[in-house]
């Protein structure tokens, strides 16, 4: 249990140092998001849960792919807000977006041939 505490204590601060940097210079706080510090500590820790190359593969792949549906929500959100769309539609515009392009990466991911 002091484990999964301290692993949600390191993200949480992680996410509180982003949001911080970002209200003051949010462009650096965005440089600071964009990077893929969640997703190294998520290997970190599954590595060090079960320390195994071809699982580690398979979960750096597949979040590869799941990035990439998730890119358009950055672009629809600032583009409603910048045309009067208040910030909590926006927000729950690009979740959705995001939720129907992961549904379809799930769909089509392997009739492709991706293994998600």
């Amino acid at each position: 249990m002091l484990y999964l505490a301290i692993k949600a204590a390191l993200s949480g601060i992680l996410i509180a140092i982003i949001s911080e940097v970002a209200k003051r210079y949010p462009g650096f706080g965005g440089l600071i998001a964009s990077l893929p510090l969640v997703s190294v500590l998520g290997m970190v820790w599954l590595w060090r849960d079960k320390p195994d190359t071809a699982n580690m593969a398979s979960h750096a792949e597949a979040t590869f792919w799941f990035v990439l549906p998730s890119l358009p929500m950055f672009l629809l959100i600032p583009a409603m807000l910048r045309h009067g769309f208040g910030f909590w539609l926006s927000l729950a515009a690009g979740c959705v977006l995001t939720i129907a392009l992961y549904s379809l990466m799930i769909w089509a991911g392997p009739r492709i041939g991706l293994r998600l």
